[in-house]
């Protein structure tokens, strides 16, 4: 088990409550170290409840939904809806699927809401947000949306692109507070929770 040291008290574990390799890749720019572990939770939208409130209440979920969970944990949480034309737009699974959305999605803006979670659970103090950005895509032609598809595959990517790859390629804005909460894990709102934590940073 990787673990880091806290001001003042023994040793600790980091868990990262995901399986994904985007948001593990963006937790090691903190240069600390941590496991990451898969939640089983069901992240089904609960009736009339707005997609704040279910990227936050999923985040929490997934950061406290690990069986057996080290002693001591610190446990990262984190959940991500876009938005469409008030519609809530999926991992596209395949090309097609991709070409579907991304047509949808040209020459208007989509809304990525993600939601974070930081449990200390030795202390038993949780830490809940949610980052919003907003990405503005350019009028896409068929033939610009395929060769972009063909290059980088974003099958299993939210409104299928990568915005820190070849997918910015595609866009005319990003507005919000952090450039990484696009791609799963808001850095900068994850710092200062951690900072609550004690853990020093940097």
């Amino acid at each position: 088990m990787n673990r880091i040291y806290r001001q003042g008290e023994c040793v600790i574990p980091i868990i990262l409550a995901s399986a994904s390799p985007y948001r593990a890749a963006l937790l090691k720019r903190l240069n600390i170290p941590f496991e990451s572990i898969a939640p089983d939770i069901d992240e089904t939208m609960l009736e009339h409840e707005d997609v704040r409130r279910m990227v936050e209440r999923l985040a929490e979920a997934k950061a406290k939904g690990i069986p057996a969970l080290p002693s001591g944990s610190i446990v990262i949480g984190s959940d991500q809806a876009a938005i469409l034309a008030g519609k809530i737009v999926g991992k596209p699974g395949d090309h097609a699927a991709a070409v579907s959305q991304l047509q949808n999605a040209s020459g208007k803006t989509m809304h990525f809401h993600t939601g974070l979670c930081v449990w200390d659970s030795a202390r038993n103090e949780t830490q809940i947000d949610c980052v919003e950005c907003l990405v503005k895509f350019r009028t896409l032609s068929l033939g610009e949306i395929d060769r972009y598809l063909l290059v980088e595959r974003p099958y299993d990517c939210a409104g299928s692109f990568k915005s820190e790859g070849y997918g910015i390629t595609l866009l005319e804005s990003i507005s919000g507070g952090d450039a990484t909460a696009l791609i799963g894990l808001p850095l900068i709102r994850l710092c200062a929770m951690l900072r609550q934590t004690d853990i020093r940073l940097p």
